[in-house]
Parts: structure tokens; C-alpha cells; sequence
């Protein structure tokens, strides 16, 4: 699990700053390249899961559904499918890059129409967002995959010694 730091916010900030309005593709293909004490990253080294045949889910995204619904479900509906306050993660996370997920995460977002005011919060001091990032992200990766469906997993992995350590140092 990354540790999520102010300096991390501030690098998120001034990459998306930097980059301007890059045209990001999503989630990309979603598939493990690699894994590191429980985590998976895809090819291009973004965070992505691993469901099992049986339907294991791997830790991360099990425990992103925890966090997702313990911190973003009162906004973005049950199951990252939106409400009447906050759009569908599952269909943003169609265009929507690992690292302007973070960048809104943190930094909030605000959208002005004619309709309406949507304003997303900064959550960059958060702890119980911002530790879990990963897994939040991990968890709706797979939703907006269609890898997973909607609900609690049944089965998931057992908790990695190193998360236990991260969730430690990041929580204080």
C-alpha cells in the first residue's frame, strides 16, 4: 500500500497541473502484471485486482469495498453507480486515469452548470480516505471492469503483513 503524505499531494497536484488536459484512458487494460506483498499493478503500474475463478477477491479490493462504503457510498450511491449528489464512479473510471483520481480525490473538484453545483471535497487530509486510496481505487477499477459485481465480496484474501504495516504508519 502506498503511504499517502503531504508531499504525495503536492507531486498529484502539480502533475495534474503540468499535464493539462491530457486525455486519459481509463482504466486501461486492467489486467496484474505484477504483485507486491497483496498489491497488483497492471503493466503500467496502476494499482489493479485479482479475482480468482472461484471469486476470491485479492485484499485490496475487498477492503476497498469496506472503505468505499464507509467514506464515498453517501455521495456516489452504493456500488460506485452515483446518486442524485455524485456521478457513477463505475462509468467515470471509463475515462478516468489512476492519477486524476487522485488528483480529485485529494484536491476535490468543483462542476458548475446550469442545473446544478457538484462539488467533490478535498478529502487530501483524510486518513480514512487517503490510506486507503489504493484499495478504494482497486476495488472500483474492478466495478467499472465488470470483473466484479455489485455487492460485498463473498471471499477475499488474506490481509498482507505489509498492508498491516502501511495501514500502521499512515493511520499514526
Amino acid at each position: 500500500m502506498r503511504q499517502f503524505t503531504p508531499a504525495l499531494a503536492c507531486v498529484i497536484a502539480m502533475v495534474s497541473c503540468l499535464s493539462g488536459p491530457v486525455l486519459a484512458d481509463g482504466s486501461g487494460d486492467p489486467a496484474a502484471a505484477s504483485s507486491q506483498d497483496g498489491e497488483y499493478s497492471d503493466k503500467a503500474g496502476n494499482p489493479t485486482f485479482s479475482i480468482a475463478k472461484d471469486g476470491t477477491v485479492d485484499w485490496y479490493t475487498g477492503i476497498g469495498y469496506t472503505r468505499y462504503t464507509a467514506n464515498c457510498m453517501q455521495c456516489h450511491g452504493p456500488d460506485g453507480l452515483g446518486s442524485s449528489f455524485a456521478p457513477s464512479l463505475v462509468d467515470a473510471l471509463q475515462t478516468l486515469s489512476y492519477s486524476d483520481f487522485l488528483s480529485i480525490v485529494a484536491n476535490g473538484k468543483k462542476d458548475v452548470s446550469n442545473s446544478q453545483d457538484l462539488v467533490m471535497p478535498a478529502l487530501g487530509t483524510n486518513p480514512n480516505v487517503m490510506c486507503y486510496i489504493d484499495p478504494i481505487y482497486v476495488y472500483l477499477r474492478a466495478r467499472s471492469d465488470g470483473a466484479m459485481g455489485r455487492g460485498r465480496p463473498d471471499k477475499r484474501e488474506p490481509k498482507p503483513a505489509a498492508f498491516t504495516q502501511a495501514e500502521n504508519s499512515c493511520m499514526g
